[in-house]
């Protein structure tokens, strides 16, 4: 690790793992990113990106095509050329809310069967407190290569990647580690003072997990008390964006979250039921977190509600009506839909019979993982800006999902129906 030689491998060349391996290449070592998708190892080959959001994307992919010290593959097999191995995957919720650790178990499982003395591996998957050591360590203990410290290592080091923030590289963000042992968290130490430029070390795994989750959980219930007060103060005729600049003049005591149409994203919607779910099996009921759960589940539906009347204002309703959302993404200026509120808008106005398109230069057109009910949406194609204004003059109500940047308010401004 010192001199550089070590070859770090990345498994998932997802949001996470395509800007991890590039970290690591960057500050001078040999990068080999798995995955299981060949579409996205021969984008990386011929320098195509398939991360718009990332700075300077297509540079980065060319950069990384061009490299000696860099490689994409989807053979496993390889796992054995690399002294460490970082794990980047997705850890989903399952059908009734229970962590889904199958893409962990399935990195799991390949690491097995190569590890070899002195590999370091390490889960950057957001999780529940103890799923590396619980999870990862008796898969890695049964294949007898060697003991635990001596032999292989393993740690936890979370992601803190917050997609379309051009304020933070990855190099920049400071990186906890915590070791499933001593020995293993000081050489995960090592390798990320290698590349990034604040480590701290924490006293084991869980300790990681958790901070992780918490972080996450932070913002999911702040999420829910200002989506409560907006909900509530509606009702009283009071604005909240009014509301929220004039709090935020406090200096002190103070953190400003803003109202939306739902959560979105891999960690928020997720992260909050890992931690409810690991809190019952040790007997205990996280209630404030479900409620917060709740509340923000609930927000979809409250915006297709808002949707109803005000059609129902100018003597129309959901079914029949051609309703227009502006931006599907799970956040503004990116082009993720993952567990995006949208698809969810989307369905209950479906469900109410009514015709639904979208505009956003940001997903010209819906691909990838779908909710069930979502399927008959994969491959529909936004509207394109030339074809904005005449779709408008069509449109019975405009639902603003997500504010992009590049979204054409002006056209808006003539409007005549409800937004």
């Amino acid at each position: 690790i010192t001199s550089k030689k070590a070859v770090v491998g990345v498994m998932g060349l997802g949001y996470v793992g395509l800007p991890l391996a590039a970290t690591f290449h960057a500050a001078g070592f040999k990068a080999i990113g798995f995955d299981t998708s060949a579409e996205k190892v021969r984008m990386l080959d011929r320098g195509e990106s398939y991360l718009d959001h990332l700075h300077d994307s297509t540079g980065l992919f060319r950069r990384l095509a061009n490299s000696p010290t860099f490689e994409a593959t989807t053979d496993m097999a390889r796992l054995s050329e690399c002294d460490t191995i970082l794990i980047c995957v997705p850890t989903p919720l399952g059908d009734h809310f229970d962590p889904d650790l199958s893409f962990v178990e399935g990195c799991g499982a390949h690491i097995a069967t190569t590890l070899r003395q002195g590999q370091l591996v390490v889960l950057e998957s957001t999780t529940y407190p103890g799923t590396t050591r619980e999870v990862l360590l008796p898969m890695l203990q049964a294949v007898g290569r060697g003991a635990l410290g001596g032999e292989f290592f393993l740690a936890f080091s979370p992601e803190r990647e917050d997609p379309g923030n051009a304020s933070h590289d990855m190099y920049s963000i400071p990186k906890l580690v915590g070791g499933v042992d001593a020995p293993s968290g000081a050489l995960a130490v090592e390798l990320y003072k290698a590349a990034f430029r604040s480590v701290l070390e924490v006293s084991r795994s869980e300790v990681a997990e958790a901070a992780k989750v918490v972080e996450n959980v932070y913002r999911a219930v702040n999420i829910a008390l200002v989506n409560e007060l907006k909900m509530v103060l509606a009702k009283m005729g009071i604005d909240i964006w009014e509301v929220l600049d004039a709090a935020e003049t406090k200096p002190f005591g103070f953190h400003r979250f803003n109202p939306g149409p739902g959560w979105g994203g891999h960690c928020i919607p997720v992260d909050p039921f890992y931690l409810t779910w690991k809190a019952r099996s040790v007997g205990m009921h996280s209630h404030f977190i479900e409620h917060a759960g709740e509340i923000n589940v609930h927000m979809p539906q409250y915006v297709v509600q808002h949707v109803a009347d005000a059609l129902n204002d100018d003597r129309k309703s959901l079914n029949g009506s051609r309703i227009l959302l502006l931006g599907i993404a799970y956040k503004s200026n990116i082009g993720d839909t993952r567990e995006t509120p949208a698809f969810v808008i989307w369905e209950l106005l479906k469900k109410a019979k009514s015709i639904v398109s979208y505009y956003d230069p940001h997903v010209p057109t819906i691909t990838g993982h779908l909710p069930s009910n979502m399927q008959e949406a994969q491959g529909v194609e936004s509207i394109t800006e030339g074809g904005l204004e005449q779709a408008l003059k069509t449109t019975d109500a405009v639902v603003v999902v997500t504010a992009h940047k590049c979204v054409p308010v002006s056209l808006l401004r003539g409007y005549g129906g409800p937004i």
